[in-house]
């Protein structure tokens, strides 16, 4: 799978949600040296064996914890089976984070396309356990388990109000239940008018085929039509791959950098809902971060 190697200090310059720098002045490491770090793991697990390398990256103390930066590990079953930060989670299966993303559930589907990256919320050890946003990068090893280490976006705000993500679910139901009944080419023909009924104060409805092809999208009609299958984020996050695994499940949450139409296309952090409609194509709508308030 392709990946798009960012230097954090990149990063910064795209990632403009709340201010020019999103990485906070306690973080050391390049992203080049995250994905190093976590291919040393990797490598380590193949020459050392499993155990004796769970047993390196549990430990507080070990070689895998250097600075910001420490290794993770689950199975393919998604249970934790090494976490030197947080040792509660390790024989722990699957993890929801504070927005009821399915962390664990978006890391396998990455780890089966055979790694990248994507981003997480999750508490950071270096603000007292401050839930925040993080890039994290994520190695298979031979489909058996997986590995990650990451990097937190710390002034990034990542905390979403659960009534307007509630809101944002009944939305997206209430457009799944139109195309049902009123077919697929009528739903598209309103999900992709800027004016029409699914269009409500910046809030609007995109839909993609499993072969992520853009079968809607009001606010850019020049890409409705084409595949955006290796669409990438200023982050080089594969979003609408991420997006088809999350549908395949049914539906679900993801976090991604998108164009905001209420601040002129401005790239911001969102967390979209997305589900599956009839086995075929999908729809979501999704909720931009801005200090804690919605800009849909």
């Amino acid at each position: 799978m392709k990946f798009v190697a960012l230097d954090c200090v990149i990063a910064l310059v795209f990632l403009t949600v709340i201010t020019n720098s999103c990485l906070a002045s306690d973080q050391t490491a390049s992203w080049n040296e995250v994905m190093a770090f976590v291919d040393e793991a990797a490598n380590f697990v193949n020459n050392n064996g499993v155990e004796k390398a769970l047993e390196q990256f549990n430990n507080p103390e070990g070689s895998f914890v250097r600075e910001d930066l420490y290794i993770f590990a689950y199975d393919f079953n998604g249970t934790c089976i090494a976490h030197p930060i947080n040792p509660s989670l390790v024989g722990q299966i699957g993890l929801s984070d504070i927005n009821g993303v399915d962390v664990v559930g978006r890391e396998l589907a990455l780890a089966k396309r055979g790694g990248g990256t994507m981003y997480i919320v999750f508490p950071n050890p270096a603000h007292d356990g401050k839930e925040e946003l993080k890039q994290i990068y994520i190695e298979n090893v031979h489909d058996s388990l997986y590995l990650g280490s990451g990097l937190y976006l710390s002034n990034i705000s990542a905390s979403f109000n659960q009534e307007e993500r509630e809101e944002l679910v009944a939305y997206v139901d209430e457009a799944l239940q139109f195309a049902q009944e009123n077919g697929k080419e009528k739903a598209l023909e309103v999900f992709n008018d800027a004016e029409g009924n699914f269009t409500r104060d910046g809030r609007y409805i995109f839909a993609y085929d499993y072969d992520g092809q853009s079968l809607a999208l009001p606010y850019q009609p020049e890409l409705v039509g084409t595949n955006r299958i290796d669409a990438q984020d200023p982050n080089g996050v594969y979003f609408i791959q991420q997006v088809i695994d999350v549908t395949k499940m049914g539906n679900g949450s993801i976090y991604y950098i998108y164009p905001d139409p209420s601040r002129n296309m401005t790239d911001t952090l969102k967390l979209s809902y997305v589900v599956d409609m009839d086995g075929s194509w999908l729809l979501g709508s999704g909720m931009y971060a801005d200090n804690g308030a919605e800009n849909v």
